[in-house]
């Protein structure tokens, strides 16, 4: 492990890196380029703490999943993750496995669809980049690492989180059991799938025997019905699309103007520039 190279790597990145580039508002009060210490670790889930010795070359040895945390956060391009990886001790990741490398045009494109909500997720259930709209209708999802980053793993780990009305969530299992099936069979031995399927294995009945089912292919419906704790449920239209990057989905979450879930779509809006005005 390079601690002085992984330092000086790390800080040259954050400070490239501009609050929209990852979602964040500017501030009045800032002053130096590029993320804040504070912003990378909120963003890539570990403490101010830990990051802050990571930059100055006095941290252990970052794990594997850290540093696949880290990647997503600073944006960093399949090279420049091979590198991270070098530098920290660690071999490069097998380029076969899904990519977290979002490119800044299609954050630029997210960012820009304000009244809908656009993510972009891997093939193991991981939002790489959320735009405003989606972090207020499916909460903030940049701080999670290792199998609890994955949206299948917390579907099937914490039902009690599930967004969906209670008649449909059997349908939606289904669906995703079928989605983990699908990218087991194209990437079955790389480390992500592999920590991923023993992690959903190890929650229950449930999945297990769906999994047994062996489905693939699934399709998902093209409009969903979600269940807001501030606006009560919506029913969006849904559009997936493929993105240029192996394993990667961008999906959006829409509604026509003039239905009652644009209105709540709106108004979720307000609630949430709301919020940001009494904590500042």
């Amino acid at each position: 492990m390079d601690r002085t190279s992984l330092a000086d790597f790390l800080r040259r990145r954050r400070e490239a890196l501009q609050p929209a580039d990852v979602g964040l508002s500017v501030g009045p009060r800032r002053r130096a380029p590029g993320l804040r210490r504070e912003e990378v670790a909120h963003l890539t889930g570990m403490s101010v703490d830990y990051y802050a010795r990571l930059e100055q070359a006095r941290s252990p040895q970052p794990s594997v999943q850290m540093l696949r945390a880290l990647a997503r956060t600073l944006r960093l391009s399949d090279d420049e993750t091979d590198h991270l990886y070098r530098l920290a001790g660690h071999a490069a990741p097998d380029r076969s496995a899904s990519s977290a490398y979002v490119r800044p045009v299609l954050l630029r494109v997210i960012d820009q669809l304000e009244d809908c909500a656009a993510f972009v997720i891997s093939d193991i259930g991981v939002v790489l980049a959320q735009n405003r709209m989606s972090r207020l209708l499916q909460g903030d999802r940049s701080g999670l690492t290792g199998v609890e980053a994955s949206w299948t793993w917390r579907w099937f780990a914490e039902p009690e989180t599930r967004a969906v009305p209670p008649e449909e969530q059997a349908e939606h299992s289904r669906i995703r059991v079928a989605e983990v099936r699908a990218t087991w069979s194209r990437r079955p031995k790389d480390p992500d799938v592999i920590e991923l399927l023993d992690a959903l294995l190890a929650t229950g009945e449930e999945f297990t025997e769906l999994w047994e089912r062996h489905e693939v292919g699934l399709r998902h419906p093209m409009t969903k019905r979600l269940i807001h704790p501030r606006v009560g449920l919506l029913e969006v239209d849904c559009e997936t699309m493929a993105t240029a990057e192996e394993g990667q989905s961008l999906v959006i979450l829409s509604a026509a103007p003039g239905t009652e879930t644009y209105g709540k779509l709106e108004l979720l809006r307000v609630l949430g520039e709301q919020d940001v005005a009494v904590t500042k």
